[in-house]
């Protein structure tokens, strides 16, 4: 049975010291890690102490994003080393957000992947349609190709490794939410497609995770799919007493 992974994306909110409260509620209160993956996905300047904090701890930091370079003239970004040596464990990449707002392609997300197997990090990838491609019936073809680029070049012991993160586009921070069915449908087809491409052994090992408005009122009847092994989540992982409620929901007995 597929650990499920529940990751918390706080993108830009907090301070510092919000930062720190809300990892000193949390961290004595999730479940254990044999159980399901805690992960708070933190701003990078928090990301030091929030490593600190969790330390023995059964809380996984991650990042929202890096740049695939080691170091160089690339003023603003962060790279995996600093990552790694911070002690993170996780990094998204190819957010929605990323994708839209930032120019990130399919070509850096593939460049980024690379770069955080290289250094031991574990890489969740965002994959999802606009309302516009799923009225037109594209969701499916749309999804294929950004797989496809993302997993290029790699073996298919890291495909097993990775972390695939559905979020279609329409459903993030509009309170709209992909029907379980829906979600589970494009999360079965992205299981396939990682079969087509690296074997039936890393199709059935592969993370796949469900995002887009959830929230502990919706997390029970998404996790319960078929295919859908955790969440990344918003808004909804912003406060400890709602972060607590989802990863207790994605706990295995």
């Amino acid at each position: 049975m597929r650990k499920q992974v529940i990751a918390g994306n706080w993108k830009m909110n907090k301070t510092h010291k919000e930062a720190e409260s809300f990892i000193n509620e949390v961290k004595g209160k999730v479940p254990s890690k044999e159980s399901v993956e805690s992960v708070v996905c933190a701003p990078f300047p928090f990301l030091q102490k929030l490593v600190e904090e969790t330390k023995d701890s059964d809380v996984e930091i991650g990042a929202q994003n890096m740049y695939f370079e080691e170091n160089g003239a690339f003023t603003g970004e962060v790279s995996p080393v600093m990552l790694k040596e911070l002690g993170v464990t996780y990094v998204v990449l190819g957010h929605s957000e990323r994708r839209d707002v930032f120019g990130e392609t399919d070509e850096t997300v593939n460049k980024k992947v690379h770069a955080a197997f290289d250094h031991d990090l574990t890489p969740i990838v965002c994959v999802g349609e606009s309302l516009e491609q799923r009225e037109s019936d594209e969701t499916m073809n749309h999804i294929e190709s950004q797989i496809t680029k993302a997993v290029e070049g790699l073996t298919d012991d890291q495909v097993k490794q990775l972390i695939i993160a559905y979020e279609p586009i329409w459903a993030i921070g509009t309170g709209r939410t992909a029907s379980s069915e829906q979600a589970n449908e494009v999360c079965t087809h992205i299981r396939k497609v990682v079969g087509k491409l690296s074997g039936d052994e890393a199709a059935e090992a592969v993370r796949i995770q469900y995002g887009g408005s959830v929230k502990p009122a919706n997390v029970d009847e998404l996790l319960s799919q078929s295919d859908i092994d955790g969440a990344l989540v918003g808004g909804a992982s912003l406060e400890a007493d709602s972060f607590l409620k989802l990863v207790e929901a994605g706990k295995h007995e």
